[in-house]
């Protein structure tokens, strides 16, 4: 498929836009959009193709500020929060959760630290009890639950991921500690400051710039489902293969999530709302130490389990394998989808959406598109390609 790109590349990275063109041409791509800075400044910012599904009546254009749900990407932001707060003094990431939300020390889980929220070891996974798609709306109703359950296995031992939980648990304690909505302090505290497009709950005035997720192809060539697995609910992580990634998709939002109510909510693990321009923004701000003191920038890249340590969660099938590295909200750049540093520290979303963050190279990254890839096969490139383009014209 031929598609016009629009944007600039700075002279040395035309590389990065003929990568972009090939995703559109050979990959599948719909409608997407790659920004980068080097000391800052945006040597790449391209935007193309359709940003409606094509089931959809007529098109609309991909845009430069076009905005579009990057799931679990949204985790660095959430992140990004709690650390402003372990900056200023307001966050102790060794005291227990129960410190700054009393409920949380239900069900054996009092001594709990906020540490262990941030890096995937905390074991509140999910609910016991699987919750609907419009439970996810209901942020009290969520926090109660997993105040409630019990976690899935001995805190602090292992490490598996919190694919939904982590939004709502990071979240609760800065606002616990801020008394306003996560979504609210980030706006108020780094968004709006920066100047960048970045929503966790996208007000109503901006869903116009939305652009809607496309399933991915399957491989008989029809469009696959955003669904559940199904089966009664898992209780026990024995209770068969794949069960801590059923636990952890059994709240996953599922419904409409090309919808205002979706749009508007706060899931801040999971939909967050954004423009490759917006990600690249906070991320080059972030990485050049604008946002955080050095120390705390350290700390959050940091290994917070064991070298090659399997992913409870993860683990079944991944598109970068069963060995994960976590520091404190952040995928750390063991597999390399991160360019060559292995220091450089970023998020990456289901369906493809990645940013990162390169400090000692002053490399800031993010790609947004709205063609959901494989996520688990392995095979989904698209964004390794414009990463390798990018680094082979820094190194000019």
């Amino acid at each position: 498929m031929t598609v016009r790109v629009h944007g600039t590349c700075a002279p040395g990275f035309e590389g990065v836009r003929e990568e972009f063109e090939r995703n559109f041409a050979e990959r599948g791509e719909l409608g997407a959009a790659v920004a980068a800075t080097v000391d800052g400044e945006f040597v790449v910012d391209l935007w193309g193709g359709d940003a409606k599904k094509p089931d959809n009546t007529g098109t609309h254009a991909w845009q430069r500020d076009s905005l579009v749900n990057v799931y679990s990407t949204t985790k660095g932001m959430t992140a990004l929060c709690a650390h402003l707060l372990v900056d200023r003094g307001e966050l102790d990431l060794d005291a227990p959760v129960a410190r700054y939300w009393p409920q949380f020390a239900q069900e054996g889980k009092a001594d709990i630290p906020v540490r262990w929220l941030l890096s995937h070891r905390s074991g509140v996974i999910a609910p016991r009890e699987p919750m609907t798609p419009d439970d996810l709306y209901d942020w009290e109703k969520v926090c109660g639950a997993l105040a409630a359950t019990p976690p899935w296995w001995k805190p602090g031992t292992a490490q598996g991921y919190h694919a939904v939980s982590f939004g709502y648990l990071v979240g609760e304690v800065v606002r616990r500690i801020t008394g306003v909505s996560l979504g609210t302090f980030l706006r108020s505290e780094v968004t709006e400051r920066l100047g960048a497009d970045v929503y966790v709950g996208t007000p109503v005035s901006e869903h116009g710039r939305c652009a809607d997720l496309a399933r991915p192809v399957a491989a008989s060539g029809t469009q696959s489902g955003f669904k559940t697995p199904p089966g009664p609910p898992v209780r026990s992580l024995d209770d068969g293969p794949l069960a801590a990634v059923t636990l952890s998709l059994q709240y996953l939002p599922v419904g409409n999530v090309n919808g205002a109510a979706y749009r508007s909510a706060e899931i801040p693990a999971a939909n967050g709302h954004a423009s490759a321009h917006g990600l690249a923004t906070v991320y080059a701000a972030l990485g050049a130490g604008e946002l955080l003191g050095a120390a705390t920038l350290e700390q959050l890249r940091t290994r917070q389990g064991e070298p090659d340590e399997p992913d409870l969660v993860l683990a079944a099938g991944t598109a970068w394998g069963e060995k994960w590295e976590w520091g404190l909200g952040y995928m750390l750049n063991m597999y390399g989808q991160a360019g060559p540093n292995p220091r450089a520290f970023g998020h990456g979303g289901m369906g493809g959406s990645y940013a990162f963050a390169d400090p000692e190279n002053r490399v800031a990254y993010a790609y947004v598109m709205n063609r959901m890839g494989s996520g688990t096969s392995g095979d989904d490139l698209r964004s390794v390609h414009l990463v390798g383009a990018l680094y082979r014209g820094l190194k000019g």
